[in-house]
C-alpha cells in the first residue's frame, strides 16, 4: 500500500483500490499534485463539509465515477450536484465494501458548506479508519483532542494522520497527547502551515513523539510512505 500526503489534509491511498480523503486541490496552496495527475480514484471519503475538505469532490467523482463516502447530509448535498454513487454513513458506523472497510470516528469540529453566501448544514464531522490490504489508516479529520481517541488503540492503527496546526484543530501539543492515546505504528502530522493562522513545526512534533517510541514521519506535499 502506498499512501501519499497531497497537502493540507488531503491524503491518497493506493492499493487494491485507490482512495482520496478530503480532496482539496484547487485553491490549495500546499498541494503539489493536480487533479489531472491523479490515478483512477475508486472512493472518496469526505470527513466534513468545509471547503478545504469537501474541496473538489464533485469534479473528481464525476470524472472518475468514484463512490463518495460521507455523512447523510453531505450525501444529500452531493446528490443535488449530480453525484449518484454515494454511500452515506455516520459516526460509529462501519461498512465492508468488499475490497476495503471504512469506519467513521468522532471528531470535535464543525461541518457546514458555504454556498452563494448561505451556510448549509453538513452534518457531524468525523474521522475515518480505512482498512485495506491488511493495513489500517486513520485520518482524524479536523478535530480537537478527545478522550474518545483512547479507544482507537484497540484498532491497532498502522498509520495515523493527525492535525497539528491549532486554532481550528488540535495544536502540536494536543496532537502529541492524541498520538499517545491512539498508539499508531506511524504518525504523520497534517493540517499545518497552509496559511499563517495554522503555522506549526512538524519536526518539533515528531521529536516529541519519538520519545514515546512511536515512529513519526514529516511528509512534504506529494511525498509518500509505503506500508
Amino acid at each position: 500500500m502506498k499512501v501519499t500526503y497531497v497537502g493540507h489534509a488531503t491524503v491518497m491511498i493506493e492499493g487494491s483500490r485507490n482512495i482520496l480523503i478530503d480532496p482539496f486541490f484547487n485553491g490549495n496552496p500546499a498541494a503539489t499534485l493536480k487533479i489531472e495527475d491523479l490515478p483512477k480514484i475508486d472512493y472518496i471519503i469526505v470527513t466534513h463539509g468545509h471547503a478545504d475538505h469537501l474541496g473538489d469532490t464533485v469534479e473528481i467523482a464525476k470524472k472518475h465515477g468514484s463512490i463518495v463516502i460521507a455523512n447523510f447530509e453531505i450525501g444529500v448535498y452531493l446528490q443535488r450536484k449530480g453525484i449518484d454513487r454515494i454511500h452515506t454513513m455516520h459516526i460509529g458506523g462501519k461498512h465492508d465494501f468488499g475490497d476495503m472497510k471504512v469506519k467513521l470516528t468522532p471528531a470535535h469540529h464543525g461541518s457546514s458548506i458555504l454556498e452563494d453566501g448561505q451556510i448549509i448544514y453538513a452534518g457531524n464531522p468525523a474521522g475515518a479508519i480505512v482498512e485495506m490490504d491488511h493495513r489500517k489508516v486513520y485520518h482524524a479529520g479536523d478535530t480537537g483532542l478527545s478522550k474518545d481517541m483512547e479507544l482507537l488503540a484497540n484498532d491497532y492503527i498502522d498509520l495515523a494522520f493527525v492535525p497539528i496546526g491549532g486554532n481550528y484543530t488540535m495544536d502540536a501539543e494536543d496532537a502529541f497527547m492524541a498520538t499517545k492515546m491512539i498508539q499508531p505504528k506511524v504518525v504523520v502530522p497534517i493540517h499545518y502551515n497552509t496559511w499563517p493562522l495554522i503555522e506549526a513545526d512538524p519536526e518539533e512534533f515528531c521529536k516529541k513523539v519519538s520519545e514515546i517510541d512511536i515512529k513519526c514521519r514529516v511528509l512534504k506535499p506529494g511525498e509518500s510512505i509505503e506500508l
